[in-house]
Protein backbone atom coordinates (compact mmCIF):
# COMPACT_ATOMS: atom_id res chain seq x y z
CA UNK A 1 0.00 0.00 0.00
CA UNK A 2 1.37 3.48 -1.14
CA UNK A 3 1.90 6.16 1.70
CA UNK A 4 0.89 9.45 0.65
CA UNK A 5 3.16 12.28 1.96
CA UNK A 6 0.13 14.52 2.81
CA UNK A 7 -0.66 12.69 6.06
CA UNK A 8 0.75 10.48 8.28
CA UNK A 9 2.31 9.76 12.02
CA UNK A 10 1.94 13.35 13.88
CA UNK A 11 -0.35 14.92 11.19
CA UNK A 12 -2.96 17.48 12.00
CA UNK A 13 -6.39 15.53 12.46
CA UNK A 14 -9.09 17.15 9.88
CA UNK A 15 -11.71 19.59 11.24
CA UNK A 16 -14.94 17.81 10.65
CA UNK A 17 -17.42 21.07 10.67
CA UNK A 18 -20.44 21.07 12.83
CA UNK A 19 -22.61 18.66 10.65
CA UNK A 20 -21.74 16.02 8.55
CA UNK A 21 -23.14 13.22 5.93
CA UNK A 22 -23.52 9.96 7.06
CA UNK A 23 -24.38 7.81 3.94
CA UNK A 24 -25.60 4.68 5.26
CA UNK A 25 -28.88 5.21 3.47
CA UNK A 26 -26.75 5.41 -0.08
CA UNK A 27 -26.72 1.94 0.23
CA UNK A 28 -29.90 1.12 -0.20
CA UNK A 29 -31.02 0.96 4.10
CA UNK A 30 -34.38 -0.10 4.20
CA UNK A 31 -35.08 1.70 0.56
CA UNK A 32 -33.75 1.84 -2.43
CA UNK A 33 -32.21 5.34 -3.60
CA UNK A 34 -31.60 5.86 -7.51
CA UNK A 35 -27.92 6.70 -8.48
CA UNK A 36 -28.06 9.84 -9.57
CA UNK A 37 -30.39 10.99 -6.65
CA UNK A 38 -27.65 9.64 -4.54
CA UNK A 39 -24.53 11.50 -5.95
CA UNK A 40 -26.96 14.79 -5.99
CA UNK A 41 -27.41 14.76 -2.33
CA UNK A 42 -23.78 13.69 -1.81
CA UNK A 43 -22.96 16.91 -3.95
CA UNK A 44 -25.40 19.32 -2.38
CA UNK A 45 -24.29 18.52 0.73
CA UNK A 46 -21.23 19.90 -0.20
CA UNK A 47 -22.31 22.84 -1.52
CA UNK A 48 -24.16 23.45 1.68
CA UNK A 49 -21.26 23.43 3.53
CA UNK A 50 -20.35 19.58 4.86
CA UNK A 51 -16.98 18.38 4.60
CA UNK A 52 -17.10 15.63 6.36
CA UNK A 53 -18.40 12.09 4.23
CA UNK A 54 -19.16 8.64 6.26
CA UNK A 55 -19.39 5.74 4.50
CA UNK A 56 -18.78 1.73 5.45
CA UNK A 57 -18.49 -1.38 2.97
CA UNK A 58 -21.47 -2.39 4.84
CA UNK A 59 -24.06 -0.05 3.44
CA UNK A 60 -24.86 -1.85 0.47
CA UNK A 61 -21.55 -4.34 0.29
CA UNK A 62 -20.19 -1.40 -0.93
CA UNK A 63 -22.73 0.24 -2.69
CA UNK A 64 -22.43 3.43 -0.38
CA UNK A 65 -18.70 3.82 -1.13
CA UNK A 66 -19.16 3.83 -4.97
CA UNK A 67 -21.54 6.36 -4.63
CA UNK A 68 -19.92 8.59 -2.54
CA UNK A 69 -16.39 8.19 -4.28
CA UNK A 70 -18.63 9.09 -7.55
CA UNK A 71 -20.05 12.11 -5.75
CA UNK A 72 -16.81 13.33 -5.12
CA UNK A 73 -14.25 12.34 -7.68
CA UNK A 74 -14.33 15.92 -9.12
CA UNK A 75 -13.91 17.67 -5.96
CA UNK A 76 -9.80 18.60 -5.16
CA UNK A 77 -9.24 16.38 -2.21
CA UNK A 78 -7.76 18.69 0.06
CA UNK A 79 -11.55 20.26 0.37
CA UNK A 80 -13.56 16.76 1.72
CA UNK A 81 -12.64 14.65 4.64
CA UNK A 82 -13.65 11.03 4.01
CA UNK A 83 -13.96 7.90 6.19
CA UNK A 84 -14.64 4.18 6.00
CA UNK A 85 -14.37 1.22 7.83
CA UNK A 86 -13.04 -1.98 8.70
CA UNK A 87 -14.39 -5.50 10.12
CA UNK A 88 -16.59 -6.84 7.59
CA UNK A 89 -15.14 -8.28 3.99
CA UNK A 90 -17.33 -8.25 0.74
CA UNK A 91 -16.55 -11.43 -0.84
CA UNK A 92 -18.45 -12.15 -4.87
CA UNK A 93 -20.75 -13.78 -5.21
CA UNK A 94 -23.62 -14.70 -7.76
CA UNK A 95 -26.02 -16.43 -6.02
CA UNK A 96 -26.17 -13.71 -2.96
CA UNK A 97 -29.25 -11.85 -2.28
CA UNK A 98 -30.14 -8.70 -3.50
CA UNK A 99 -31.63 -7.80 0.33
CA UNK A 100 -28.98 -8.09 3.23
CA UNK A 101 -28.74 -6.88 6.95
CA UNK A 102 -31.32 -4.18 6.44
CA UNK A 103 -30.54 -2.99 2.39
CA UNK A 104 -32.12 -3.56 -0.12
CA UNK A 105 -31.13 -3.96 -3.71
CA UNK A 106 -27.16 -4.59 -2.66
CA UNK A 107 -24.22 -5.42 -4.79
CA UNK A 108 -23.36 -9.01 -5.73
CA UNK A 109 -21.22 -9.64 -2.49
CA UNK A 110 -21.95 -11.64 1.36
CA UNK A 111 -19.93 -10.35 4.12
CA UNK A 112 -17.56 -12.14 6.47
CA UNK A 113 -16.47 -10.44 9.89
CA UNK A 114 -12.66 -10.16 9.82
CA UNK A 115 -10.99 -7.61 12.24
CA UNK A 116 -7.31 -9.25 11.92
CA UNK A 117 -4.26 -7.66 11.30
CA UNK A 118 -3.91 -9.24 7.24
CA UNK A 119 -8.23 -8.28 7.07
CA UNK A 120 -8.36 -4.86 7.71
CA UNK A 121 -5.44 -4.26 5.22
CA UNK A 122 -7.36 -5.60 2.42
CA UNK A 123 -10.28 -4.27 3.74
CA UNK A 124 -8.86 -0.61 3.40
CA UNK A 125 -7.31 -1.11 0.09
CA UNK A 126 -10.82 -2.48 -0.88
CA UNK A 127 -12.53 1.05 0.29
CA UNK A 128 -10.10 3.22 -1.38
CA UNK A 129 -10.80 1.13 -4.99
CA UNK A 130 -14.54 1.43 -4.44
CA UNK A 131 -14.04 5.25 -3.74
CA UNK A 132 -11.52 5.50 -6.16
CA UNK A 133 -9.01 7.62 -3.55
CA UNK A 134 -5.57 7.10 -3.03
CA UNK A 135 -5.73 7.87 1.07
CA UNK A 136 -8.73 7.66 4.14
CA UNK A 137 -9.07 10.39 6.51
CA UNK A 138 -10.12 8.02 9.66
CA UNK A 139 -11.06 4.72 9.17
CA UNK A 140 -13.22 3.38 11.97
CA UNK A 141 -13.36 -0.53 13.36
CA UNK A 142 -16.71 -1.05 12.59
CA UNK A 143 -19.19 -3.25 15.11
CA UNK A 144 -17.35 -4.63 17.80
CA UNK A 145 -20.24 -4.60 20.06
CA UNK A 146 -22.22 -7.15 21.55
CA UNK A 147 -25.28 -6.22 19.85
CA UNK A 148 -23.58 -7.49 16.57
CA UNK A 149 -21.50 -10.72 17.48
CA UNK A 150 -23.60 -12.11 20.67
CA UNK A 151 -21.19 -14.38 22.79
CA UNK A 152 -18.69 -14.26 20.35
CA UNK A 153 -18.12 -10.35 21.07
CA UNK A 154 -15.06 -11.18 23.50
CA UNK A 155 -13.30 -13.23 21.18
CA UNK A 156 -14.11 -10.28 18.46
CA UNK A 157 -12.91 -7.49 20.56
CA UNK A 158 -9.51 -9.76 20.90
CA UNK A 159 -9.03 -9.77 17.44
CA UNK A 160 -9.46 -6.45 16.38
CA UNK A 161 -7.49 -5.04 19.65
CA UNK A 162 -4.52 -7.77 18.02
CA UNK A 163 -5.15 -7.37 14.32
CA UNK A 164 -7.46 -4.02 13.28
CA UNK A 165 -5.84 -1.54 15.65
CA UNK A 166 -2.31 -1.97 14.86
CA UNK A 167 -3.04 -2.47 11.14
CA UNK A 168 -5.01 1.10 11.41
CA UNK A 169 -1.96 2.45 13.59
CA UNK A 170 0.66 1.17 10.87
CA UNK A 171 -1.32 2.88 7.74
CA UNK A 172 -1.38 5.66 9.84
CA UNK A 173 2.05 6.05 10.24
CA UNK A 174 2.52 5.28 6.00
CA UNK A 175 0.14 8.03 5.31
CA UNK A 176 -2.70 6.33 3.96
CA UNK A 177 -5.13 6.83 6.62
CA UNK A 178 -4.91 10.22 8.89
CA UNK A 179 -6.70 9.09 11.86
CA UNK A 180 -8.29 5.88 13.75
CA UNK A 181 -10.48 4.39 15.93
CA UNK A 182 -14.16 2.70 16.63
CA UNK A 183 -17.22 3.17 15.30
CA UNK A 184 -19.90 1.50 17.26
CA UNK A 185 -23.78 1.94 19.73
CA UNK A 186 -22.11 0.77 22.61
CA UNK A 187 -20.20 3.49 24.53
CA UNK A 188 -18.91 0.28 27.29
CA UNK A 189 -16.84 -1.09 24.11
CA UNK A 190 -15.21 2.50 23.75
CA UNK A 191 -13.79 2.48 27.30
CA UNK A 192 -12.72 -1.08 27.23
CA UNK A 193 -11.02 -0.28 23.84
CA UNK A 194 -9.31 2.83 25.05
CA UNK A 195 -7.65 0.85 27.99
CA UNK A 196 -5.88 -1.18 25.49
CA UNK A 197 -5.44 1.14 22.08
CA UNK A 198 -4.85 5.00 21.39
CA UNK A 199 -7.73 6.24 18.72
CA UNK A 200 -8.00 9.54 17.44
CA UNK A 201 -11.25 9.08 16.88
CA UNK A 202 -15.23 7.72 18.36
CA UNK A 203 -18.02 7.37 15.90
CA UNK A 204 -20.46 6.48 18.80
CA UNK A 205 -24.07 6.11 17.19
CA UNK A 206 -27.32 7.07 19.59
CA UNK A 207 -25.63 7.05 22.90
CA UNK A 208 -24.82 10.96 23.23
CA UNK A 209 -28.13 12.71 22.43
CA UNK A 210 -31.02 15.00 23.30
CA UNK A 211 -32.54 11.58 24.61
CA UNK A 212 -29.45 8.91 25.14
CA UNK A 213 -27.23 10.41 27.47
CA UNK A 214 -25.24 7.24 28.79
CA UNK A 215 -22.20 8.09 27.33
CA UNK A 216 -22.07 10.90 29.56
CA UNK A 217 -20.29 9.66 32.65
CA UNK A 218 -17.78 8.10 31.56
CA UNK A 219 -16.67 8.08 28.08
CA UNK A 220 -17.05 11.50 26.92
CA UNK A 221 -14.76 12.73 30.25
CA UNK A 222 -12.13 10.08 29.15
CA UNK A 223 -12.35 11.48 25.40
CA UNK A 224 -11.52 14.66 26.60
CA UNK A 225 -8.77 13.94 28.58
CA UNK A 226 -7.07 11.87 26.60
CA UNK A 227 -7.72 13.90 22.89
CA UNK A 228 -10.11 11.17 21.55
CA UNK A 229 -12.39 13.32 19.39
CA UNK A 230 -16.43 12.04 19.17
CA UNK A 231 -18.69 11.92 16.39
CA UNK A 232 -21.60 11.57 17.26
CA UNK A 233 -24.21 9.22 15.10
CA UNK A 234 -27.63 8.73 15.22
CA UNK A 235 -28.22 12.00 17.04
CA UNK A 236 -32.34 11.40 16.26
CA UNK A 237 -32.08 8.08 18.14
CA UNK A 238 -32.99 6.52 14.81
CA UNK A 239 -35.88 8.04 14.54
CA UNK A 240 -38.31 9.46 17.58
CA UNK A 241 -36.14 12.64 17.71
CA UNK A 242 -36.99 13.18 14.20
CA UNK A 243 -40.84 11.86 14.08
CA UNK A 244 -41.99 13.19 17.57
CA UNK A 245 -43.52 10.87 19.99
CA UNK A 246 -46.47 10.41 18.07
CA UNK A 247 -45.81 10.43 14.10
CA UNK A 248 -48.52 11.00 11.91
CA UNK A 249 -50.58 8.65 9.95
CA UNK A 250 -50.54 6.85 13.12
CA UNK A 251 -46.97 5.24 12.91
CA UNK A 252 -44.69 3.55 15.22
CA UNK A 253 -42.26 5.81 16.54
CA UNK A 254 -38.94 3.99 16.63
CA UNK A 255 -35.93 4.01 19.17
CA UNK A 256 -32.32 2.75 18.88
CA UNK A 257 -33.82 0.19 15.67
CA UNK A 258 -36.88 -0.75 17.26
CA UNK A 259 -40.26 0.17 18.66
CA UNK A 260 -40.03 3.12 21.53
CA UNK A 261 -41.29 2.01 24.90
CA UNK A 262 -43.75 3.99 26.93
CA UNK A 263 -41.29 5.32 28.79
CA UNK A 264 -39.18 6.34 25.54
CA UNK A 265 -42.25 7.65 24.36
CA UNK A 266 -43.42 9.41 27.48
CA UNK A 267 -39.95 11.31 27.65
CA UNK A 268 -40.24 12.48 24.30
CA UNK A 269 -43.52 14.12 24.80
CA UNK A 270 -42.01 15.86 27.84
CA UNK A 271 -38.95 17.54 25.65
CA UNK A 272 -41.80 18.10 22.89
CA UNK A 273 -43.56 20.51 25.21
CA UNK A 274 -40.71 22.35 25.43
CA UNK A 275 -39.72 22.79 22.26
CA UNK A 276 -43.23 23.88 21.98
CA UNK A 277 -43.29 26.27 25.09
CA UNK A 278 -40.24 27.63 23.43
CA UNK A 279 -40.83 27.43 19.94
CA UNK A 280 -37.97 25.26 19.24
CA UNK A 281 -38.25 22.27 16.68
CA UNK A 282 -37.60 19.27 18.18
CA UNK A 283 -35.12 18.75 15.34
CA UNK A 284 -33.05 21.39 16.21
CA UNK A 285 -32.78 20.40 19.09
CA UNK A 286 -31.32 17.10 19.11
CA UNK A 287 -28.85 18.25 16.48
CA UNK A 288 -27.53 21.14 18.65
CA UNK A 289 -27.08 19.60 21.45
CA UNK A 290 -24.37 16.83 21.71
CA UNK A 291 -22.23 19.82 19.90
CA UNK A 292 -21.92 21.17 23.09
CA UNK A 293 -19.72 19.00 24.71
CA UNK A 294 -16.01 19.71 24.18
CA UNK A 295 -15.18 15.81 23.11
CA UNK A 296 -17.18 16.14 20.32
CA UNK A 297 -16.30 17.16 16.98
CA UNK A 298 -18.97 16.92 14.66
CA UNK A 299 -22.92 15.39 14.65
CA UNK A 300 -23.18 12.76 11.78
CA UNK A 301 -26.69 12.78 10.07
CA UNK A 302 -28.44 10.78 7.43
CA UNK A 303 -30.50 11.93 4.06
CA UNK A 304 -32.13 10.20 1.45
CA UNK A 305 -33.18 13.40 -0.57
CA UNK A 306 -31.49 17.01 -0.72
CA UNK A 307 -34.35 18.84 0.72
CA UNK A 308 -33.63 16.56 3.82
CA UNK A 309 -30.01 18.34 3.71
CA UNK A 310 -30.71 21.32 3.26
CA UNK A 311 -33.55 21.00 5.88
CA UNK A 312 -30.70 19.62 8.23
CA UNK A 313 -28.23 22.50 7.76
CA UNK A 314 -30.86 25.00 8.51
CA UNK A 315 -32.11 22.92 11.87
CA UNK A 316 -28.22 23.13 12.79
CA UNK A 317 -28.22 26.38 12.26
CA UNK A 318 -31.60 27.36 13.96
CA UNK A 319 -31.40 30.12 17.13
CA UNK A 320 -32.04 28.08 20.41
CA UNK A 321 -32.83 30.54 23.33
CA UNK A 322 -30.55 29.34 26.51
CA UNK A 323 -33.56 29.19 28.90
CA UNK A 324 -34.84 26.19 26.74
CA UNK A 325 -31.53 24.14 28.03
CA UNK A 326 -32.15 25.35 31.30
CA UNK A 327 -35.79 24.45 31.26
CA UNK A 328 -35.30 20.99 30.10
CA UNK A 329 -32.42 20.87 33.19
CA UNK A 330 -35.30 22.11 35.25
CA UNK A 331 -37.57 19.23 34.37
CA UNK A 332 -34.33 16.78 34.88
CA UNK A 333 -34.83 16.00 31.05
CA UNK A 334 -31.05 16.72 30.26
CA UNK A 335 -27.99 15.80 33.07
CA UNK A 336 -27.09 19.00 35.31
CA UNK A 337 -23.58 18.39 34.40
CA UNK A 338 -24.25 18.36 30.57
CA UNK A 339 -22.91 21.00 28.88
CA UNK A 340 -25.40 22.60 26.75
CA UNK A 341 -25.43 25.18 23.61
CA UNK A 342 -24.65 29.03 24.52
CA UNK A 343 -27.72 30.23 22.86
CA UNK A 344 -27.97 32.11 19.88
Amino acid sequence: MTASPATGAGAALPDLGPLALGAAPLGNLYAPVADEEAVALVRAAQRAGLRYFDTAPHYGNGLSEHRVGRALRELPRGTYVLSSKVGRLLIPDEAAPPDQNGYVGVLPFRQRYDYSFDGALRSVDDSLQRLGVARLDIVYVHDIDRATHGDAQPMRFREAMAGAIPALARLKAEGTIGGCGLGVNDWRVCVDALADADLDFILLAGRYTLLDHSALPELLPECQRRGVRIVVGGPYNSGILATGAHPSAGAVPYFNYAPASAEIVARVARIEALCAAFSVPLRAAALQFPRAHPAVATVLVGARRVAEIEENVALARQPIPRAFWSALRAEALLPANAPVPAGP
